[in-house]
């Protein structure tokens, strides 16, 4: 059988669900310049960034009706991340 090489692969202890968010969480408002952390919530697949974000500080450039975009810096660049609401937190939020 193929190697699977899939979005998720390698991801069973760090994409683990630890407890379920309240509905407060989806309607925070994020405005442009906002530090949010990226913060993958597993059981939402829609939006979800890639694991290689989850943890990282970015800031708000646009915001949408479900989704919001994000520049997070990489290494020594700044990578463009878009993902929805369930998936990043306010800097400083638990």
């Amino acid at each position: 059988m193929p190697k699977s090489h899939g979005y998720r692969r390698r991801t069973r202890s760090l994409l683990k669900s630890h407890g379920k968010k309240g509905l407060s969480s989806m309607l925070v408002e994020y405005n442009p310049n906002d530090k949010v952390v990226v913060k993958i919530d597993p059981a939402q697949v829609k939006g979800m960034p890639h694991r290689r974000f989850n943890g990282l500080v970015g800031v708000v450039t646009e915001v949408g009706r479900r989704a919001v975009t994000l520049d997070v810096p990489v290494g020594g660049k700044t990578k463009k991340l878009v993902a929805r609401k369930e998936h990043v937190v306010r800097l400083g939020a638990k």
